[in-house]
């Protein structure tokens, strides 16, 4: 009895070992889920997206000083003595019809009240709406290149939770893996207990046996361990309570498709952020320079002024408008701005040796990761095969065991065989979905 019960142990667990659980969980957080919560809740991406908001907002109010600007300047003072002024007698001329002009002297004083002083000025810029549109165009494509920025942080954080999503896979395959090897090892421990109690194995055999049980366990509260570390990390890249529990989806088998090199260079080379971020960084050296050179033009105004005086006396006008047009120039600058401009030259063409720099780049990134999925692939057919020679052997082991046609080392060591083998199949096929994501991320894939 004790034979035919570790019989249907050991093939329930052989079955267990290599077939994974058809049904899904209500709880079960997929992939697809994990990625599109994060790219809508990813704190990091948020901050990204303010990015763009304020590279908006400079844009915004450099266009405001397009319009005319409105200044109010008041000057609120306490004289502390008196103007005095003489207007002496015929000053202003001696007529013969009217006598001299002023007939008498004329003594004028000011109050030694508080005073004040108002000026109002209403000012259209002409010639540096020039220099300000050139200003608004650099800001412009520094908006785009922000836009490139997020796509970038989008891509880094896509990658980030698959890296996270297959290593809890792999965790959640090893924990079932160790369950089912704690399961076996029981029963193993059991059916030897009886083999010691007829004299027919050693004592050290069970010694050996229950030595592996306790350290399955062991290995259990350290998967359990990481799959809770996991989960907080998976959390955290979503924007959700790290305490908040899911489950995963198995790992998937391997797919079948297939990437073609020439085509995926070219799609790297249209999709990339960084080639992109490269590309708009030139552009905005060349409209830089283009609104230095601006300020060789001079700033001339159209001009609306307003003064009035506020108890000054009644010897000056107390309101005074008018209208006209302001020009300033710096006629001479000891060479800044020839200096300012050949700095600007430089700067575009480090921006030119970037953008070829970065092309190169990628060209490098995107041939190394499709050789890394590759090489993958290949390991997996590996992995897969040791894996189907592993549970072959330990059902052979374990049925000339029930016969006591082997010895018990025997079984073991076609369990730690099968145990291999099952690490070894699914850190393939993990190693297999890690280089797909890194290959899909050279080329500028935004999922």
């Amino acid at each position: 009895m004790a034979n035919l019960r570790l019989t249907k142990a050991a093939a329930i667990a052989i079955l267990a070992l290599t077939h994974r659980p058809s049904a899904v969980a209500a709880d079960v957080l997929t992939l697809e889920q994990a990625v599109a919560i994060a790219t809508g809740q990813n704190r990091s991406l948020q901050s990204s997206a303010l990015e763009i908001q304020k590279a908006q907002d400079r844009l915004k109010a450099t266009g405001t000083r397009r319009l005319p600007s409105f200044n109010l300047d008041a000057i609120g003072s306490q004289q502390l003595q008196a103007y005095e002024f003489t207007i002496e007698k015929g000053v202003l001329g001696d007529y013969a019809g009217t006598g001299p002009l002023p007939a008498n002297d004329v003594h004028l004083k000011s109050p030694t009240e508080p005073s004040g002083l108002l000026m109002a000025k209403v000012s259209q810029p002409l010639t540096s709406l020039i220099r300000i549109g050139r200003n608004m165009d650099v800001l412009k494509t520094g908006v785009e290149i922000a836009s490139e920025q997020m796509r970038a942080d989008r891509q880094k954080t896509v990658r980030q939770v698959k890296q996270v999503y297959y290593s809890l896979q792999q965790v959640e395959s090893s924990l079932r893996s160790v369950l089912q090897t704690e399961e076996l090892y029981h029963e193993l421990e059991r059916l030897t207990e009886n083999y010691v109690a007829g004299a027919v194995v050693l004592k050290s055999e069970l010694l050996d046996i229950q030595t592996r049980v306790a350290k399955t366990q062991q290995t259990v509260l350290q998967l359990r361990d990481q799959r809770s570390t996991g989960k907080e990390q998976l959390n955290r890249l979503m924007g959700r309570d790290v305490l908040e529990d899911f489950e995963v989806q198995p790992v998937l088998e391997m797919a079948n498709d297939e990437f073609d090199l020439d085509a995926a260079r070219v799609r790297a080379l249209a999709q990339r952020p960084e080639i992109r971020q490269a590309q708009l960084r030139q552009k905005q050296a060349e409209q830089d320079l283009r609104a230095k050179k601006a300020e060789y033009i001079p700033d001339v105004s159209a001009d609306f002024n307003s003064t009035t005086l506020v108890n000054y006396g009644n010897f000056l006008p107390l309101q005074n408008t008018s209208v006209g047009i302001s020009m300033s120039w710096e006629i001479f600058d000891w060479g800044r701005k020839r200096h300012e401009v050949a700095e600007k030259t430089r700067i575009i063409e480090q921006a030119r040796n970037t953008e070829l720099d970065t092309v190169s780049s990628v060209l490098i990134d995107v041939n190394d990761k499709f050789r890394q999925l590759r090489l993958s692939r290949g390991q997996l057919r590996v992995a897969r095969l040791a894996q189907e020679t592993a549970v072959e052997s330990l059902r052979v082991a374990k049925n000339k065991y029930s016969v006591q046609s082997v010895l018990l080392k025997d079984v073991l060591q076609g369990q730690v065989s099968l145990e291999q083998s099952n690490s070894d199949y699914q850190q393939a096929l993990l190693s297999f979905w890690n280089a797909r994501a890194d290959f899909e991320r050279a080329l500028g894939e935004d999922q």
